[in-house]
């Protein structure tokens, strides 16, 4: 049996030394490092080869990959490097790196092309200014062939110890079992109906409520299927914190009950939450974590690939061990193992990880969506960008050195954009390109700056300059499916402030692409209805399998009430405190329990509570709070104990609004008091008229889908097992619609009052 790796996996294993340093940074977008390429290779000569596929072996290692270019005439390799900056200012262990590919290159070449020597060649193209640079070396065949069996020879025993443990993972899996006696309901056809599509290479959305166990439902047929399908990697993406603990503990369920050793799992967070030393760069000069962190990470990754489950504290604990960064680290291991958990961006974002890795190493990777629902917002932010112009003035005022005439210059283009305006904002379906320049030449100024000191550099211009970086990206990517808008307000004294928004309305163009990838995308959730709405927006392919799996739930366990006589509208707000507080209070007198109410804003929410205290002093209550932090979500939660009394005012849509396990006698009854429509603002009416224009339902793609789905999400907390019963009381007379009605789950039986 032969392992294979792709060269330039195999040169960041072998060629990887020194420090750990982004200061050469931020590289080109991959749009612009293709783009890029594109320029190089059609500056060429008639006859030039590009994107070359080659092929070797050394003993058991077969290595193979794609070089950048190939010049027969004058008969030489390149390796085409897109940056930004001064190219001196590159840290040595960068060139190295590229030296280590380009030569791995340039032996296969010779070997099969049968050359005794050729000219290898780095060829660096500045995007910015458009100029090259290209580094050559004369080398023999055999100098070469050299190096790279030395590459190879660092890299064969961790390929032997990986084919080893992936033959054994390979039969561990196929003799993997369930590992419950049997099947919740409707978890078997979501099972059954997730391995077909992975084997027929087809994407699947799958509609299931909660209590049937979706996420051990997804991950057990995608591991059974990793064997017979030749899947390398199964990305389990999650949109909140709860999803990786709950796809963690499935995976230990499975591997405990089958013995499963050989099966590595990783979990993924976010670089902020990672960092042992937040006030410190990510270089050797500034972090102790990335000093040598390239020269410690062999012994730091052979520790963590005998850990079955790296999870945040596991990866955490063997890095600081080795005295390396946990977040790189993690980077790291995401190529060792073969179940990675993390969060949606690690997969959808222009910059995403494990995308990235997937590309550069074709691997077939299978890929499982939780809580889907959450991914069309999601998809939207990853794709917008902001600018406040009273972080210009502010960053004006400090008088930056060099800097000045620039900021200057963008602070003129930006007041162009509303001179004329009289309205608080404005949207436009066009691109700003004189602010755009503008504003790329200020990038480019701070980025000469960053590489000339990249120490010391003021953080004011530092967060300036990354958010300037995402409006540059974003702009790239403008077109019908983006809106451009302008925010006016009145900053001191007389001066107007205006802050720039490139917000994308539909993801699909960029999503998509990311879908048909992957050998299988399942986007799951109790609530992906209607399909079309998520299919249009998420850009899912054509023949995407779609899967609606009956509840395991009895009408009788839920008392769905319509409370028509309340109107939750905002005009009629006030009117509805006194008697959404009645309701509550009856509600809890004939049958005290724990309850949550949720409101559209924390301000109706504190009135209806405030109110309720008044009233009703002696019911207990506790009150969700703007930008609580984790510590305080879970006292919230703590509050909600078995067979308790009390009711929390929560926010739909919140932190509480879903992904909240709350079994048994832990919560009876809630409360909704809202339809749950996004509020009918400027922007939101910007969308309504976008999608209105391409899907023909402007008002239900913009409000009424979005908002009725919070409000099901919310209802869910209440039933969550066969034993659960339970009380919803849906306040506003729009719900007694026929078309909100038909979004509910068809297993409610509702009764209007």
């Amino acid at each position: 049996m032969s392992y294979s790796v792709a060269v330039r996996a195999l040169c960041e294993f072998s060629a990887k030394i020194g420090d750990l340093d982004l200061r050469f940074t931020p590289s080109p977008t991959a749009q612009e490092g293709i783009a890029g390429h594109r320029r190089v290779v059609a500056r060429r000569d008639p006859g030039y080869e590009s994107e070359v596929a080659l092929q070797g072996e050394y003993q058991s290692l077969q290595v193979r990959g794609r070089a950048d270019g190939y010049d027969p005439v004058r008969n030489r390799l390149e390796e085409i490097k897109t940056h930004r900056g001064d190219l001196a200012r590159q840290p040595a262990n960068h060139r190295q790196l590229h030296w280590a590919q380009a030569k791995v290159y340039a032996w296969l070449l010779c070997q099969a092309r049968q050359l005794s020597t050729i000219e290898v060649a780095l060829v660096y193209l500045d995007v910015d200014s458009d100029r090259q640079t290209l580094i050559s070396e004369q080398y023999s065949a055999a100098d070469l062939q050299g190096f790279f069996e030395a590459q190879c020879q660092c890299f064969l025993a961790w390929a032997q110890s990986q084919e080893q443990r992936l033959a054994e993972r390979d039969r561990g899996l196929l003799a993997l079992g369930f590992p419950y006696a049997q099947f919740r309901q409707g978890q078997r056809q979501l099972a059954e109906t997730l391995y077909k599509a992975v084997s027929t290479g087809r994407c699947l959305m799958a509609q299931a409520s909660t209590g049937i166990g979706k996420t051990l439902g997804t991950l057990f047929p995608l591991l059974k299927a990793m064997v017979p399908q030749r899947l390398d990697k199964l990305y389990f993406l999650t949109a909140k914190t709860p999803g990786r603990a709950l796809a963690l503990d499935a995976l230990e369920q499975i591997t405990e009950a089958s013995a499963q050793p050989a099966l590595r799992t990783l979990e993924l967070i976010a670089r902020d939450k990672a960092c042992e030393y937040p006030g410190s760069a990510c270089h050797g000069e500034s972090c102790v974590l990335a000093r040598g962190f390239y020269d410690r990470l062999p012994a730091a990754r052979e520790a963590a690939s005998r850990v079955a489950v790296l999870n945040r504290e596991a990866l955490r604990e063997v890095a600081l061990v080795h005295q390396v960064c946990p977040y790189y680290l993690g980077q790291e291991m995401a190529r060792w193992v073969d179940v990675v958990v993390a969060d949606y961006n690690y997969y959808f974002d222009a910059h995403a990880l494990l995308f990235g890795l997937a590309q550069a190493n074709q691997w077939r990777v299978s890929v499982l969506v939780d809580e889907a629902h959450n991914l069309v917002e999601r998809g939207r932010g990853m794709y917008s960008a902001s600018l406040d112009q009273g972080q210009l003035l502010a960053l004006r005022q400090s008088k930056p050195e060099g800097l000045g005439s620039a900021l200057d210059r963008l602070n003129r283009q930006w007041n162009a954009l509303y001179k004329e305006q009289r309205a608080p904002y404005q949207a436009s379906e066009r691109l700003p390109d004189a602010f755009v320049s503008a504003l790329q030449q200020c990038i480019g100024l701070i980025q000469e700056r960053l590489n000339q000191a990249p120490v010391g550099l003021d953080p004011q211009i530092l967060q300036f300059f990354y958010q300037a970086l995402q409006f540059s990206r974003v702009a790239e990517l403008f077109d019908e499916h983006f809106l451009f808008d302008v925010s006016v307000r009145n900053g001191s004294g007389k001066r107007r402030l205006a802050t720039l928004c490139l917000r994308n309305v539909v993801p699909a163009r960029l999503l998509g692409p990311r879908m048909t990838a992957a050998r299988s995308v399942t986007l799951f959730s109790a609530t992906l209805s209607p399909r079309h709405f998520y299919t249009d927006l998420l850009g899912m392919p054509a023949d995407t399998a779609w899967l609606d799996v009956a509840a395991p739930f009895r009408a009788e366990q839920l008392d769905v009430r319509i409370i028509t006589r309340v109107s939750t509208r905002y005009q009629q707000r006030h009117a509805s405190l006194a008697p959404i507080v009645e309701l509550i209070a009856e509600q809890y007198r004939s049958r005290p329990g724990n309850y949550l109410a949720f409101f559209s804003s924390f301000e109706y929410l504190q009135q209806v509570a405030g109110l309720l205290a008044e009233r009703y002093p002696e019911l207990p209550r506790w009150e969700q709070a703007a930008g609580m932090d984790e510590a305080a979500r879970e006292a919230f939660l703590a509050r909600f104990v078995a067979d308790g009394q009390g009711i929390g005012f929560a926010v739909l849509g919140g932190a509480f609004g879903e992904g909240v396990d709350l079994p048994g006698t832990r919560l009876i009854g809630a409360f909704v008091a809202t339809l749950g429509l996004p509020q009918v603002n400027p922007i939101n009416e910007q969308f309504k008229q976008r999608l209105g224009r391409q899907f023909g339902a402007g008002f239900d793609y913009a409000y009424l889908y979005p908002g009725v789905r919070k409000v099901i999400q919310a209802a869910g907390r209440v039933i969550r097992g066969d034993q659960d019963r339970g009380v919803l009381l849906l306040i506003d007379e729009r719900f007694a619609e026929p078309r909100v009605q038909q979004m509910f789950p068809g297993w409610w039986q509702t009764a209007c009052e």
